[in-house]
């Protein structure tokens, strides 16, 4: 990974005043800059396909200047370019999966957010092993396919939005899914409703929910997701019956619905995501900024957690004018305004460096 002290020294050359907010023109882009802007900064949008007509259609979220590539390679050879805009980059999770966790690591421009993350979200052991060492309850593991007797999910590593995910409930139906090039964790299949929270953590804030580690905890908005096709399929009666005519159950997402939760469920949501984030400093320097929990909570208001992501989700995109929650912190504040405004306020202060990597 790029050293810190790399990082710091290319901010030492940057001109505070005079930053620019960059991002890979995809995933939750339009929100990212619509925010930046909101914010007072220039903004860049990165491409590496000829997508920038859409911004044309939503002019308050069009970056100030594009930047077209051939490929990622050509980014990490042209990184020079955007030290001279003074760049700061917001990472996505189409950013980090298309480049690669791992170039993206090493990738010699100021990042917003502990690129040391990565490594701990894309391996799901690893994630795991963080997740429930912070005592945050998730779905029992299978460690051998042989032995699946009900329901599983079976997950690649690192993010896909959904693709590739499957269900199998035994064996055999494990057999004719699996992709054994690929390495994956195999999880209980846990019956509930899906809630994915879009929390924020700032290091700098005195005030509103604090935690061990210091700061504050804030919870922005609630997502559900739409996935293709398994949301429908449903109408062509049970799945065994339409696998039986070659149709087999996708979870791709294709979309994000705005759900609120029962305000009873909020205390252990909070407690979830404080431990979490405090046993981050321990293990390798913490996250801060947008991190989203992938929970299930069954009949009984317990919460499994599937998964982390650990920052700007799409599912934040339904909320560019705030939510029923952020409402309640940050009036008509979205996501991304919320990274930009922790990015202003850290310039001001002096404590930029805290906050890149």
């Amino acid at each position: 990974m790029v050293p810190k002290k790399k990082i710091d020294e290319i901010l030492d050359g940057y001109d505070p005043s005079k930053l620019t907010i960059a991002t890979l023109c995809s995933h939750s882009s339009l929100q990212i800059f619509h925010g930046a802007r909101k914010m007072g900064f220039k903004t860049l949008g990165l491409v590496t396909k000829n997508n920038q007509k859409i911004y044309d259609a939503f002019p308050l979220a069009k970056p100030d200047r594009f930047v077209s590539y051939s490929d990622y390679d050509d980014m990490e050879e042209r990184a020079g370019e955007l030290l001279d805009e003074n760049v700061v980059l917001i990472p996505h999770g189409s950013f980090v999966e298309y480049m690669g966790a791992k170039k993206f690591e090493d990738f010699a421009v100021p990042s917003y957010g502990n690129r040391a993350v990565l490594n701990w979200e894309s391996d799901r052991d690893k994630q795991r092993s963080w997740i429930t060492s912070a005592g945050a309850p998730m779905p029992r593991l299978i460690t051998d396919a042989r032995e699946i007797k009900e329901p599983v999910m079976v997950k690649y590593h690192g993010a896909k939005g959904g693709r590739g995910f499957f269900i199998a409930k035994d064996y055999p139906d494990f057999k004719m899914g699996i992709d054994n090039s690929q390495p994956y964790t195999i999880q209980e299949y846990c019956l509930g409703t899906r809630y994915y929270l879009h929390f924020f953590y700032d290091p700098l804030k005195t005030d509103g929910y604090r935690i061990k580690q210091g700061g504050s905890m804030e919870l922005l908005s609630i997502d559900r997701r739409d996935e293709s096709n398994i949301d429908e399929m449903y109408k062509l009666g049970s799945i065994e019956d339409a696998k039986r005519h070659g149709l087999y159950p996708s979870f791709v997402v294709t979309g994000n619905t705005p759900v609120v939760i029962r305000e009873s469920l909020l205390p252990k949501a909070f407690e979830m995501a404080e431990n979490i984030v405090n046993r981050s400093y321990e293990l390798f320097g913490g996250m801060w900024g947008p991190f989203c929990l992938e929970t299930v909570v069954n009949d009984k208001l317990e919460f499994r957690i599937f998964e982390i992501s650990t920052r700007i989700v799409a599912g934040t995109n339904p909320f560019i004018n705030g939510s029923p929650y952020a409402e309640m912190i940050y009036p008509g504040m979205s996501t991304g305004a919320r990274m930009a405004m922790e990015i202003r306020d850290a310039v001001q202060v002096g404590k930029l460096k805290t906050l890149i990597s």
